[in-house]
């Protein structure tokens, strides 16, 4: 057999496959921000047309030639998308939000994460969820409760920009409290990680103890990773920064990155927390800037093959109301896009400061983007989700992310356009 025909995919099926997700990415991208989304939505839907259930253009689930380089592709993707994230947050900036913020982001997880573990629960009991093993229905469980936590500081920042609304004190309290909500998030996606690792490695089950040991396993990552970075990352690329070769500084700073993944691996943790841990290192360098102007080429290729994959995974057809048994399905979607708005909404009410619009702030935490695709497709990666809860675990992101903006619009022109006088008490 020949090096093109490894793994039964031809080299040249992969050309094109690969060129069919880089163009229908950008294209309906566009498309998206035309009517006034995130393009990361678009992409989402090439993804749906791309995949097997509808045009089956490129590989689109496993034991498919060709699916685990597309997955590996993904996965990249996931990770320099998480190291970017982790660049433009400021941890100094986190801790002068204030004590807003953090209710808002406490509250914002807590109660979606809540919502979703009884409801899925709730699911199991009268049979919407059938065909499952009664030992995995808690993780189950878990993972969509941590599915539901996200929110997407990049979808609500872009809709309060194109609204003129970013200075308002309703916009800086929604944007400190998504990115604290993403860490957050982050941390729980390490938890449940490491419960997955633990359950399929034939572990005990989910115990308070091990919940505890995992959980301070993620924050001690996190904190070792932090510090023991800061003291070697400035040094390091103060002298890579000198070097005279070209693309040294992007170079070394993605295999910091992938370094940090490798190390969040070793201890049973998600990857992507390596990496996002690699960017707040990385954010509080004097090269910062360039590394992040440098990174978005990268990005722009790498990207968007995790939000085509993830789109790709999705099987519309279980969609279909004619069909009986898409029914559960159907209703899952329902009850979880409606714990997700209300999960999220009633954050708003988490500020006490007189004069603030909390419906503005409820509306904008919504939307969960990226982070809780990638939450889903955790999830579905490990085997905890059938591709019938990924999918409605996906459209549920997808609805939260397109009412978002139009709810925000609306919460705004209550007051007369002005989110900070006379706010909603």
């Amino acid at each position: 057999m020949s090096l093109e025909e490894a793994g039964h995919y031809p080299v040249e099926k992969f050309l094109i496959a690969f060129a069919l997700i880089l163009v229908s990415a950008k294209i309906f991208g566009a498309l998206a921000e035309r009517i006034k989304q995130p393009a990361v939505l678009g992409e989402l839907v090439a993804g749906v047309i791309l995949g097997g259930s509808v045009l089956a253009l490129i590989p689109s689930s496993d034991g498919m030639a060709g699916f685990q380089t597309f997955h590996l592709l993904a996965e990249i993707g996931v990770v320099i998308l998480l190291f970017e994230i982790g660049l433009e947050t400021n941890l100094a900036d986190m801790v002068k939000v204030g004590p807003a913020s953090a209710m808002v982001a406490i509250v914002g997880v807590a109660v979606p994460f809540v919502l979703g573990f009884a409801g899925v629960l709730a699911f199991e009991k009268y049979g919407l969820i059938q065909g499952v093993d009664p030992s995995m229905m808690t993780l189950i469980a878990i993972t969509a409760g941590a599915t539901l936590t996200a929110t997407s500081v990049g979808i609500t920042a872009r809709v309060l920009s194109d609204m003129n609304k970013l200075g308002t004190p309703e916009a800086k309290i929604i944007l400190g409290a998504a990115v604290i909500d993403d860490v957050l998030g982050l941390i729980i996606l390490g938890v449940v990680s490491g419960l997955i690792e633990a359950a399929r490695s034939g572990g005990a089950g989910i115990t308070a103890a091990g919940v505890l040991i995992i959980t301070l396993k993620a924050f001690g990552f996190l904190l070792a990773a932090i510090v023991i970075g800061n003291i070697v990352a400035s040094r390091l690329f103060n002298l890579i920064n000198k070097m005279r070769v070209r693309g040294a500084l992007l170079l070394f700073a993605l295999s910091f990155a992938l370094v940090f993944a490798y190390l969040a691996s070793l201890v049973g943790l998600a990857p992507i927390v390596g990496a996002f841990a690699a960017g707040l290192v990385l954010a509080r360098t004097n090269q910062v800037n360039i590394i992040e102007e440098r990174l978005k080429p990268v990005a722009d290729v790498f990207t968007p093959i995790f939000f085509i994959m993830v789109g790709a995974a999705v099987d519309i057809r279980v969609f279909n109301p004619f069909v009986r048994a898409n029914i559960p399905i159907l209703m899952i979607a329902g009850v979880l896009f409606i714990i997700a708005v209300v999960g999220k909404f009633v954050s708003g009410w988490a500020v006490f400061q007189k004069g603030i619009n909390r419906f503005v702030i409820g509306f904008g935490m919504i939307p969960r983007g990226e982070v809780g695709l990638i939450f889903a497709q955790v999830g579905l990666a490990y085997g905890v989700f059938s591709s019938q809860l990924f999918s409605a675990m996906t459209v549920m992101v997808m609805l939260t992310t397109f009412v978002a903006p139009p709810l925000l619009k609306i919460a705004f022109a209550r007051n007369g356009g002005q989110a900070s006088e006379g706010g909603y008490v």
